[in-house]
């Protein structure tokens, strides 16, 4: 059956930007145009979708989340938006009160910010231990580069004063006893964390198909798992074996791994109800609001330290002609200006080693928080796109300017130079980090605006229409699916996001109250808010 949408704001983002109606049929759409042109469609079965003055536009694409892992913390504590001390013990003595938590089972919780504590530091071992004495308890830091873990889940994974440092990470320790004090970092962290006990594959599944009910209400139809490993494959596949996924995700597998694409090898680079693998995933640094991100210079207040790498040359060398030889396109974690200049360098030198286009292979650099404009200029020669996590200039903006100073902090994300370059980009919220709101990403990159009400680089603001783009026909573009996905053209899928404002008219600094009416997928809607436009 037809479906006819019209009498609202069609933004189609092609060149002819804006349509008075748009036809679908089986999930494709089959007519843009004038109202005139699109009825010349209609027959006796074709159902007429009135707008009601409504903005439609094609289906947000996430360029960089982790599903999996936000599904992982719909069981945890949130610790979001805690403030001292005292407010952490608070959400884990209530969490204590309201669940039925037996005598040695482990408890995780997520999204506590040093940055925004009144303390300043992050918590220790002996905080967890007042709460939990009986209970190996994790928290992770919100961007989850970091945590701790209490003395009980110390001992049990058997992390003590003799434990050495693993290579790119940390273990924190009391500076007079050498004991580890709880924190762990990077690779500390991630592989500590990997040896928690997981539930039952029936409750991580109930729990994805929740994650992916968030992703809905926010108009995404395409979202990704930005490093899944064998625990978040087995629960993809399950999922798409019970055809069980409404929106498609995208996987990318965790390039040490590679058994991953033997479990998965009917998945690469082919949707299977809804999911697909799409290539591999590897970390060059940390973060930078966690002071663990590879800068060429220091960070203020301390002449020596500039974080720290995560791969030599040789190791990235290794992956990325791995990625080349199988065909796999390949996304890369880069903060610092020296992570980003790392991937940039090795690349270009592989590429060249092997003789291929490196236009090709459309490799990404996620986060991309510092990259240089120098540096920009070079990706777009070897068809680098960057993916910006450009919310930060809101939610960590202020303390970007205290690690960074104002300068270096006013450069961070720089989309207005990237537009500048005809350089494609896309946008991204790193889910769980933050929720994977794109109207608030949006007008992140339209005002620039921190917490505190600081404009950090207004130079580097750009468009609503531009920011659009990037959420849509440009992620499109990065997952290789530019022909079926990103803009409202005759052939591509019906995905659409139902708006209650257009956000090319409504005063930029109001963007993010625009509200997601309807989410569609291959015509079908998928979320609705309570009121109806029909």
């Amino acid at each position: 059956m037809k479906k006819i949408y019209f009498n609202g704001t069609i933004l189609t983002m092609e060149e002819e930007l804006y349509a008075e109606a748009v036809c679908i049929q089986n999930g494709i759409i089959k007519a843009v145009g004038t109202l005139d042109e699109v009825m010349k469609e209609k027959d006796e079965e074709t159902e007429m979708v009135n707008l009601e003055g409504k903005t439609l536009l094609p289906g947000f694409i996430d360029a960089h989340s982790h599903i999996t892992a936000i599904a992982q913390t719909l069981g945890s504590i949130s610790l979001e938006n805690t403030h001292s001390f005292r407010e952490l013990k608070e959400r884990m003595r209530i969490y204590l009160n309201q669940h039925d938590i037996k005598e040695g089972e482990w408890i995780s919780g997520f999204g506590y910010d040093q940055n925004e504590l009144e303390e300043h530091a992050h918590p220790t071992k002996e905080l967890l231990d007042e709460c939990f004495p009986h209970n190996p308890v994790i928290i992770s830091h919100k961007s989850g580069h970091m945590g701790v873990i209490n003395s009980l889940g110390l001992k049990i994974l058997g992390i003590d004063v003799d434990t050495c440092d693993p290579e790119g990470g940390v273990i924190g320790r009391n500076p007079d006893t050498h004991e580890p004090n709880g924190y762990l970092e990077e690779v500390a962290f991630t592989m500590a964390s990997s040896k928690i006990p997981s539930p039952s594959l029936e409750e991580q599944l109930h729990r994805l198909k929740e994650a992916e009910k968030i992703y809905l209400q926010n108009g995404i139809t395409t979202a990704q798992d930005g490093v899944t490993k064998e625990f978040g494959l087995t629960q993809l596949i399950k999922m798409s074996e019970q055809d069980q996924l409404t929106l498609d995700v995208v996987g990318y597998l965790d390039i040490h791994f590679p058994q991953l694409c033997e479990i998965g090898k009917e998945y690469i680079k082919h949707y299977h109800n809804h999911f697909k693998i799409g290539g591999y995933k590897t970390f060059l640094d940390g973060s930078p609001q966690g002071r663990t991100a590879w800068m060429s210079i220091p960070y203020q207040n301390d002449s020596d330290y500039c974080g720290y790498p995560v791969l030599t040359d040789e190791e990235l060398m290794r992956e990325m002609k791995q990625a080349i030889e199988e065909e796999m396109q390949i996304l890369i974690h880069c903060n610092g200006d020296a992570a980003c200049e790392q991937m940039i360098r090795c690349y270009q030198q592989v590429t060249e080693e092997l003789e291929v286009n490196p236009r090709s292979y459309r490799p990404v650099m996620i986060h991309a928080q510092l990259v240089r404009k120098d540096q920009l200029k070079r990706m777009k020669e070897l068809g680098i796109i960057p993916s910006f996590f450009v919310s930060h200039t809101y939610y960590w903006g202020d303390v970007h300017i205290q690690n960074f100073g104002l300068d270096l902090a006013s450069s961070i994300s720089p989309a207005r130079s990237a537009c500048e370059l005809n350089l494609p980009f896309t946008f991204h919220q790193d889910t769980p980090v933050i929720l994977p709101d794109m109207l608030e990403t949006i007008w992140c990159a339209v005002n620039r605006t921190t917490k505190e009400g600081v404009v950090l680089g207004e130079e580097e603001r750009i468009t609503p229409l531009e920011a659009l783009k990037a959420v849509t026909i440009h992620a499109a573009y990065q997952y290789f699916e530019e022909m079926k996905k990103g803009a409202i053209k005759v052939g591509k899928d019906a995905d659409f996001v139902i708006l209650d404002q257009n956000p090319l008219v409504i005063d930029p600094s109001a963007i993010r109250t625009i509200q997601v009416l309807e989410t569609i997928k291959k015509g079908v809607t998928v979320y609705a808010r309570e009121v109806s436009i029909h």
